[in-house]
C-alpha cells in the first residue's frame, strides 16, 4: 500500500480532486458573481431615471446697469445654446446680451411710431422665435429674434440678429390701444387677436407669395368675433389656429372655434379654478394642445379637449400641480418636452413634468420673478427679479419618469380617457412620449401563458409516458430527438412562424381548432379500438411500443381536421372564418397574434420541460415504484401515488424554468408577433413583450437618453421577474423534496 507508484496515484489523485473542487468553485463564485454585475450595470443605468432636478446659480447681474433702456422686462428668451440671452423691455428696447457675464453684444430700439408705447407683448409659442408687440394706437409690431452660427478658424460664433417677417410697419389691428395680444402664423395665413377697450378684436392676414421674387404680402380679411360676457383677461391661441381661449370674468374661460376661414364660435365655457379663485397667468404647453391656469391659490391647471361621456369634444382638466400657496404669476413651458416653470409672487420656482405628474423641484429666490425664460434643451433658465438678472444652470434630464407614468394609466393629450400606451418616438417635436410599461408586462405574461398553456401538459405528459411507461429501446431514440430539438435556433422558429405558420393559420382557422377535438378523439378511439382487439393480435406489439402505431392516427386525424375544417367554413362561415370572427363576434384578428406565439413559442419550450421532467421521473428509485407493485397497486396507481410525489421537486423546476424561458423569449415574439403594445387578452391580438422591445428600440435609441434608461429598466424588470420567480421555485422545491423524501 506505500510503494512508490501508489503514491504517485494518490498523489495525483489527491492533485485532480484538489483542483476540480476549486475549479467548481470558482465557476460557481464567477456566476455569481457575472450575475451580481449584470444587476448593477442595469441599476447602474435605472437609477438616474429617479433623480429630481436640480439648479445652481451660475452668476448675477443687475438689469439696470446692463440694459440700455430702463423699461419694466416683459420677455426673456435664450437661444439654442444658453450663451445668449435677449430682453425686450416695455421702452421698446431690444437687447442681446452674453448669458454669463450680462455684457451687452447688440442692443436695438424697436421702431415705434411717434408718440405710442407698447401695451402689451406676446410670443407665438415657447419655442417660436416669432414675437409681437401691441400699441397704444391700436397697432401691433411683428418680429423675429434670429441666431446665426459660424465657424471662423474652426471657433463657433453665434450672430444674434433681428429680422421682420411681415416688414417693419406696424399692422392694424384696433382703433384704440392693444390691451391683450396673442397671434400665430402659418403657411397660409397670420391671425392676431388682441382685446382694445373691453373688446375682443381679431385680423386675419392671408398670405400671397410673389412667384417670382418671393416676397409674402399680407392682404387683411376682416373678422367678426362674437360678444364675450364678463371682464376680458389674459387669451392664448393655438399653433393650429383653431381654437382661441379667451378669460372671462375672473375664474372662466371661454373657447372659441376659429374656422380657417369666416368668424369664429362660441364652443364652451367653463370654470378653470377651484374655490373661486382667480386666473392670474395662462399659457401652453408644448404643442399647443393643453392650457396650462395658474390661479391666485398658487395651483395650476392642465386643460385640453378631450370626448366626454355624451361623444362631445370638450375643455376638460387633466392634473393639477401645486406651487404654494401665493398667486402664480409666470408659467414659461419648456421647448421640447412637456414640462414647464412657474413662478409665484413670493419669489417660488418650481419645475414640473405634466406626463409624469411630477414637481420636480421648488426653489425660493427671495424676491418677486418678473420673467422666465429657459434655454431649447432645458439646461440653463434666466430669472428676471426686483433685485436683477441671473443665469442658472438646470439638471432635469429625466422629468417624464415616475412610477405613475410607467405602471399607472395617464392622461396623455388629446386621449379621451387616461390609459396604459406604450409610445416612445413620433414624426413632430410637439410629441408626449409615453412610457407605460404595463403594456409590455402584460405582453411578456400574455405570450408566456399562451406558450405554457401549450408546452406544459405536452411535455410533462410526454416526459412521464418516455420514462415510466416507454420500452427502454425506444426511450433512447426518443429522448435524444426530443432534446435535439432545444437546439434548434429561435430565430429560425420565429421565421417560420411569422412567413409560414401565421398565414397558414389565418387560412385554414376552422381546421386549427378542429384539431383539439379530432387528434384527442381519433387517440381515445383508438386506443378502445385497440383494447378492444383479441390479445393475439395486440401481443405481438411489444410493451412499450404501442406509442409508434399512433403516429399515423394522429397524422390521420390531422389531416382530417384541416380538409374537414375547409368544408366547414364554407357551410357555416361563408367561406372565411376570420371575417366571420371579426365582423360577427366583434373580435378583432391579427395575423400575427397570440396563438402563433403559443404554438411557436410552446414548440420551443416543451424541450426544456420534458428533458428535466423526464429526468426527475426516471431518476425515482426503482425500489419504490417496484415495492408498490409487489403491495398490489396497479402502474398508473403507482405513477399518481409514488413516482409523481417523489418526482415533484424536478417537475416543479421544470415548469419554472420553461416559463422563465418563455418569459425572456425575444426572437419568436419579435418576428411572429405584430409588436403593438396593447393590453387585450384576446388571443387573436398581438403584443409586445419586454425582450421584444428591448431588441426592436435598443439600437434607436440615443444613449442617456430617457428613452435609452427605461429599456434598461425594463430589462432590469425582466431580471428582477426571472430571480423572483426562480427563488420561490427553488423555495418550493426544497419544501417539497423535504417532504417527500421519506417515500
Amino acid at each position: 500500500m506505500d510503494t512508490p507508484a501508489l503514491r504517485r496515484h494518490r498523489s495525483i489523485r489527491k492533485s485532480k480532486d484538489w483542483l476540480a473542487r476549486w475549479s467548481v468553485a470558482f465557476g460557481g463564485i464567477g456566476v455569481i458573481v457575472a450575475i451580481l454585475l449584470i444587476f448593477l450595470y442595469l441599476l447602474y443605468e435605472v437609477v438616474p431615471l429617479m433623480r429630481s432636478a436640480e439648479v445652481e446659480r451660475v452668476t448675477t447681474y443687475p438689469v439696470a446697469t446692463t440694459n440700455a433702456s430702463s423699461g419694466k422686462i416683459l420677455y426673456t428668451t435664450m437661444e439654442e445654446q444658453a450663451e445668449i440671452g435677449l430682453n425686450i423691455d416695455s421702452n421698446g428696447g431690444l437687447r442681446f446680451f452674453d448669458t454669463r457675464s450680462g455684457d451687452t453684444l447688440l442692443a436695438e430700439s424697436l421702431p415705434l411710431p411717434a408718440g405710442t408705447t407698447i401695451t402689451s407683448f406676446t410670443s407665438a409659442g415657447a419655442a417660436g422665435e416669432l414675437v409681437a408687440a401691441g400699441l397704444s394706437n391700436g397697432e401691433v409690431l411683428v418680429l423675429k429674434h434670429i441666431y446665426r452660427t459660424s465657424w471662423p478658424n474652426d471657433k463657433r460664433v453665434i450672430t444674434p440678429a433681428v429680422e421682420w417677417p411681415f416688414g417693419s410697419d406696424p399692422i392694424a389691428l384696433a382703433p384704440a390701444a392693444v390691451d391683450g395680444l396673442v397671434l400665430q402664423d402659418s403657411e397660409e395665413q397670420l391671425l392676431i387677436a388682441g382685446l382694445s377697450q373691453g373688446e375682443l378684436v381679431m385680423t386675419r392676414l392671408v398670405k400671397e407669395v410673389d412667384f417670382l421674387t418671393e416676397e409674402v404680402t399680407l392682404e387683411p380679411e376682416p373678422v367678426n368675433v362674437p360678444r364675450l360676457e364678463g371682464v376680458l383677461g389674459k387669451m392664448l391661441l393655438s399653433p393650429d389656429l383653431s381654437w382661441l381661449y379667451v378669460q372671462t370674468g375672473t375664474d372662466q374661460l371661454t373657447v372659441l372655434d376659429v374656422p380657417l376661414s369666416g368668424s369664429p364660435k362660441i364652443s364652451q365655457v367653463v370654470t378653470v379654478t377651484r374655490n373661486k379663485a382667480e386666473i392670474t397667468s395662462m399659457s401652453f404647453l408644448l404643442g399647443g394642445i393643453s392650457v396650462l391656469v395658474g390661479d391666485s391659490s398658487g395651483e395650476i391647471s392642465q386643460w385640453f379637449h378631450a370626448r366626454n361621456e355624451q361623444g362631445d369634444q370638450m375643455l376638460q382638466r387633466a392634473r393639477s400641480f401645486s406651487l404654494g400657496s401665493a398667486p402664480v404669476t409666470v408659467i414659461e413651458p419648456e421647448h421640447r418636452r412637456k414640462g414647464f416653470l412657474a413662478a409665484d409672487n413670493t419669489g417660488v420656482v418650481g419645475i414640473f413634468s405634466t406626463t409624469s405628474s411630477r414637481t420636480l423641484l421648488k426653489e425660493n429666490l427671495g424676491s418677486q420673478v418678473i420673467a422666465l425664460g429657459i434655454s431649447p434643451r432645458a439646461n440653463a433658465l434666466l430669472v428676471n427679479t426686483e433685485s436683477g438678472q441671473s443665469f442658472w444652470k438646470v439638471d432635469n434630464e429625466h422629468p417624464e419618469v415616475s412610477w405613475s407614468a410607467l405602471w399607472d394609466k395617464v392622461w396623455y393629450e388629446s386621449y379621451d380617457e387616461p390609459e396604459y400606451i406604450w409610445q416612445s418616438s413620433a414624426s413632430n417635436n410637439d410629441f408626449e412620449p409615453k412610457f407605460s410599461l404595463m403594456p409590455l408586462a402584460f405582453g411578456t405574461l400574455k405570450a408566456a401563458f399562451y406558450a405554457m398553456l401549450l408546452a406544459t401538459p405536452l411535455a410533462i405528459c410526454g416526459a412521464i409516458y418516455t420514462a415510466y411507461f416507454m420500452a427502454p429501446a425506444m426511450r433512447r431514440k426518443v429522448k435524444p430527438v426530443i432534446e435535439l430539438m432545444e437546439a434548434l435556433p429561435t430565430v429560425i422558429l420565429g421565421f417560420l412562424a411569422g412567413l409560414w405558420l401565421a398565414p397558414y393559420i389565418e387560412a385554414n382557422l376552422a381546421g386549427i381548432f378542429g384539431l383539439l377535438i379530432c387528434i384527442p378523439v381519433s387517440m381515445l378511439l383508438f386506443a378502445f379500438s385497440w383494447d378492444r382487439l383479441p390479445e393475439n393480435i395486440r401481443h405481438r406489439v411489444p410493451d412499450g411500443w404501442q406509442p409508434m402505431l399512433l403516429v399515423p392516427v394522429v397524422l390521420l386525424a390531422g389531416w382530417f381536421s384541416i380538409e374537414a375544417g375547409l368544408w366547414m367554413e364554407h357551410a357555416f362561415f361563408g367561406g372565411d372564418m376570420r371575417t366571420w370572427v371579426t365582423t360577427d363576434l366583434g373580435i378583432p384578428y391579427d395575423q400575427r397574434n397570440a396563438l402563433v406565439v403559443g404554438l411557436a413559442m410552446g414548440f420551443a419550450v416543451i424541450p426544456t420541460i420534458f428533458s428535466i421532467t423526464e429526468d426527475a421521473v426516471f431518476s425515482v428509485p426503482k425500489h419504490l415504484s417496484y415495492g408498490s407493485l409487489a403491495l398490489g397497486a396497479t402502474p398508473w396507481q403507482t405513477l399518481t401515488k409514488v413516482v409523481l410525489l417523489t418526482a415533484s421537486p424536478g417537475i416543479f423546476s421544470a415548469v419554472m424554468i420553461g416559463m422563465g424561458r418563455a418569459v425572456g423569449e425575444t426572437m419568436i415574439v419579435l418576428m411572429a408577433t405584430g409588436n403593438t403594445p396593447i393590453m387585450d387578452a384576446n388571443i387573436f391580438e398581438g403584443m409586445r413583450t419586454l425582450a421584444a422591445n428591448i431588441a426592436v428600440e435598443m439600437p434607436e435609441s440615443e444613449v442617456g437618453s430617457t428613452h435609452y434608461r427605461i429599456l434598461f429598466l425594463a430589462a432590469l424588470v425582466l431580471f428582477m421577474f426571472t430571480f423572483v420567480v426562480n427563488t420561490i421555485a427553488e423555495m418550493v422545491r426544497h419544501r417539497l423534496r423535504r417532504k417527500y423524501s421519506t417515500l
